[in-house]
């Protein structure tokens, strides 16, 4: 059975695809059922987590704009640019997971498809976004409430 972390692997895959290759969702979605054989909560987890950065992209963009200091958007590499959209979406819309575990996400999955510098960079805009979100650094939650979230995470990828 997949885990969320598989998912935001497929989910970055598929921003990082419709980075490059413009496509309609759903055709995008039919590809990535076919080819990756995904399935249940992971795969709709995963495309979840791509809707939302494709309605969200300008507000995403623009909060990555203004904590990317001296980089423009369309300067980022693609794997930098897609982690962080990713990321900034779930943290600003979904928050059911704690801030600190989607950064640490994102800065692995930058670091496995990209390198250590673009773990080190998509770390540092994270956490300044976190930050300005009001996000202590645990997104402001208290520690029974993070134990709660690390159970329900840990359910989740059961």
């Amino acid at each position: 059975m997949a885990t969320r972390r598989q998912a935001r692997e497929w989910a970055f895959q598929m921003l990082f695809h419709l980075d490059a290759n413009p496509v309609e969702l759903d055709e995008l979605f039919a590809g990535f059922r076919k080819e990756s054989r995904a399935s249940g909560r992971a795969r709709d987890f995963a495309e979840a987590l791509v809707r939302g950065v494709a309605a969200n992209m300008r507000e995403i963009d623009g909060m990555i704009s203004r904590h990317a200091k001296h980089w423009r958007l369309s300067r980022m590499g693609s794997v930098e640019r897609n982690v962080l959209r990713m990321a900034v979406y779930e943290m600003i819309h979904q928050r059911d997971t704690p801030p600190a575990v989607v950064i640490n996400e994102a800065v692995d999955i930058a670091k496995y498809f990209g390198t250590d510098e673009s773990g080190r960079f998509v770390n540092g805009i994270l956490d300044t976004i976190r930050r300005e979100a009001g996000g202590g650094s645990e997104g402001g939650r208290g520690p029974d409430e993070r134990a709660a979230d690390s159970e329900r995470d840990a359910a989740r990828d059961r």
